[in-house]
């Protein structure tokens, strides 16, 4: 089983329908403007060109941890389009790799080198990834992507805090949705058409930005079972250069 899923700053894949998108050239919520000035401001994330995230990974089946053992995780985001993450467990490790509009997938057996395989992004899989750099490294405001359209949702309360509803969507099937607390741009919830429901906890700050430090994700399934993953990221660095070698997809000869 695939137990990574990219959950920072709502980096989820939601399907939508019938959303009543903004003008071309609309003004943006205010909210946006809120939300980033709680993050670090304007000239702090401005200055963002790369992104990675350093932690660990805990999975919860019905209330238990899962017997997956220990759980390391790697996330690097780099501009305009590139992202490489790699989930690491004791008898797996799975690569994650996005470059421009090249995408692939390495699965490994740790004791064993030799033993791998890798497959193929299809371009849908491509057009999420991308989304989901843009959504990382821009911080709430999308205006460099001319695929993005803002979706202005309104009032909603979410445990009991005020907050401002807003979409961004990319297509009928990529889009994300984050819930603003309106007093204080703080994001209070992501969430998914799955049923997925993704909160954060904590705060690193980095490059005068804050991060959060946990991020628990919970799917409830139709059984009322619940599945819990949670990630404590142990450090963020801001503006890393990255090898180009980094991201580029591994010969069928080599490892």
């Amino acid at each position: 089983m695939t137990i990574f899923r990219l959950l920072s700053r709502g980096c989820i894949l939601l399907a939508l329908a019938g959303f009543a998108l903004l003008p071309a050239g609309a003004a943006e919520p205010d909210i946006i403007a809120k939300a980033r000035a709680y993050l670090g401001g304007e000239a702090a994330l401005d200055r963002v060109t790369s992104l990675h995230y350093v932690g660990k990974l805990t999975l919860e089946e019905g209330g238990k941890a899962a017997e997956t053992g220990p759980v390391s995780v790697e996330i690097i985001f780099q501009k305009p389009s590139r992202q490489r993450s790699v989930i690491a467990a004791e008898k797996r490790v799975e690569t994650t790799v996005l470059d421009g509009f090249d995408g692939w997938a390495k699965v490994q057996d740790p004791a064993d080198p030799t033993r791998w395989n890798m497959s193929l992004m299809e371009a849908d899989q491509i057009r999420s990834l991308r989304a989901n750099v843009a959504e990382n490294l821009s911080f709430f405001r999308n205006r460099d992507s001319r695929h993005c359209t803002i979706e202005d949702l309104g009032a909603a309360v979410v445990d009991g805090v005020s907050c401002h509803k807003v979409g961004y969507v990319y297509s009928a099937q990529v889009a994300f949705i984050r819930y603003f607390d309106v007093a204080t741009g703080r994001l209070v919830l992501t969430e998914t058409a799955q049923g997925e429901t993704i909160r954060e906890q904590g705060e690193i700050i980095a490059g005068g930005v804050k991060f959060p430090r946990t991020l628990i994700t919970t799917l409830r399934r139709p059984d009322g079972s619940e599945q819990r993953v949670t990630i404590e990221f142990e450090k963020v660095t801001v503006n890393e250069t990255f090898p180009d070698s980094l991201f580029a997809m591994p010969s069928l000869g080599g490892q």
